[in-house]
């Protein structure tokens, strides 16, 4: 009799086990799990400011944009490719109308010609889109910062095209502990970032545009 009970409730915790794998799998399945690429000049910063969005679920530093098969950092100038990065997140946890309205408020739209203390055309910003939904809302939120502002915004909204994932040395580069050299002597990446950052101005002109409105701005 007690080898029966046991047996019996032995078999039930293991149903009650299954079933709740079984849910948290369709769970898991059912989540609504999508790309975007957005360039807003230097994608360690850009990195930096997306992985602390509650929703997104990982974000990778590349290249995209021109016409040079397999880019590297050392061959990004005159090929065309912007630095952008694609973040990938949860779509039931954050939209990508949200995350199109950080991204305007992260960058200064309204420079052509680079992004704060990095100049030239790798560091422009652009919004990359693969549907015309996407494209649609792209514009839409364009043109919502754009009346925000008060000033034209020029970040333009562009069909995607290969996204090239980076290398290893500068994927999450703004926490890195590898020991780099700098202008100010032998650092930590990510002391080397911090003082990147704060030196390029990024924070400060993002402050001045876009006021308390700017997400990830710490001036």
């Amino acid at each position: 009799m007690t080898f029966t009970m046991r047996t019996a409730k032995t078999a039930l915790l293991a149903l009650t086990i299954g079933v709740g794998a079984m849910m948290q799998a369709s769970t898991a399945e059912a989540r609504d799990i999508k790309t975007t690429v957005v360039a807003g000049g230097c994608f360690w910063c850009v990195e930096s400011d997306f992985e602390s969005v509650d929703g997104v679920i990982e974000v990778v530093s590349g290249y995209t944009g021109g016409t040079t098969a397999n880019p590297t950092y050392k061959t990004l100038k005159g090929s065309g490719h912007f630095e952008a990065v694609e973040i990938t997140y949860d779509a039931d946890k954050v939209s990508y109308p949200t995350l199109l309205n950080m991204f305007f408020r992260s960058i200064d739209p309204t420079d052509a010609g680079g992004q704060f203390c990095d100049r030239g055309d790798a560091y422009r910003t652009a919004v990359f889109v693969e549907t015309t939904g996407e494209e649609a809302a792209a514009k839409q939120a364009l043109a919502s910062a754009q009346a925000e502002l008060g000033q034209k915004i020029v970040t333009p909204v562009i069909a995607a095209s290969q996204f090239y994932e980076a290398e290893a040395g500068h994927q999450d580069y703004y926490k890195g502990s590898q020991i780099v050299l700098t202008r100010r002597g032998a650092k930590s990446k990510a002391d080397a970032y911090k003082f990147y950052r704060n030196a390029c101005g990024r924070d400060q002109r993002v402050t001045e545009l876009w006021g308390s409105a700017a997400p990830f701005a710490k001036p």
